[in-house]
């Protein structure tokens, strides 16, 4: 825990022109379509996919044009078109830790604001577990080049339906 901090949660929040199911699906299996793979990656090579199977328990992962495969996390629960809850296994270092204790979360929700209108918000949490690096692990996803980086390239790929 660091010291004096309780809570290092990152907050996002989006409206995209989009319907709520258009919205989740984009967000969920059509990650590829929008993540910013050649900057964002933790395998050797630019990931060719990122995957989020459609389930509770599936896996998150990249992967490489060579079909090797990196893993980031899990889908701890599948609720669409409303709701996503991802098990973010990614350490300090950005390297994969399989050990669930170690996970942080990651929660979308997709709440129609209309029929062709979706607020989605994010809120990465758990950083905590991070330790001593706790902080610098939040002020590189609440950078312009994390969540909010990539949420605007979702937004864009979203509203192109």
């Amino acid at each position: 825990m660091v010291q004096g901090v309780t809570d290092l949660a990152v907050h996002k929040t989006i409206t995209v022109a989009a319907p709520q199911q258009r919205a989740f699906d984009v967000f969920t299996i059509g990650m590829s379509d929008w993540w910013i793979r050649d900057s964002h990656h933790i395998g050797e090579s630019i990931p060719e996919a990122v995957v989020i199977e459609p389930q509770g328990g599936g896996r998150w992962f990249e992967r490489a044009p060579d079909g090797a495969e990196c893993d980031w996390g899990r889908v701890l629960e599948w609720e669409p078109p409303g709701r996503v809850l991802l098990a973010w296994h990614l350490d300090a270092d950005w390297n994969y830790d399989p050990d669930p204790a170690r996970a942080t979360q990651i929660e979308v929700q997709f709440l129609a604001e209309g029929p062709h209108t979706t607020r989605v918000e994010l809120v990465h949490r758990g950083l905590e577990i991070h330790g001593e690096r706790a902080q610098d692990v939040h002020d590189a996803i609440d950078s312009p080049d994390g969540w909010s980086g990539l949420l605007r390239g979702y937004a864009a790929e979203a509203e192109k339906g």
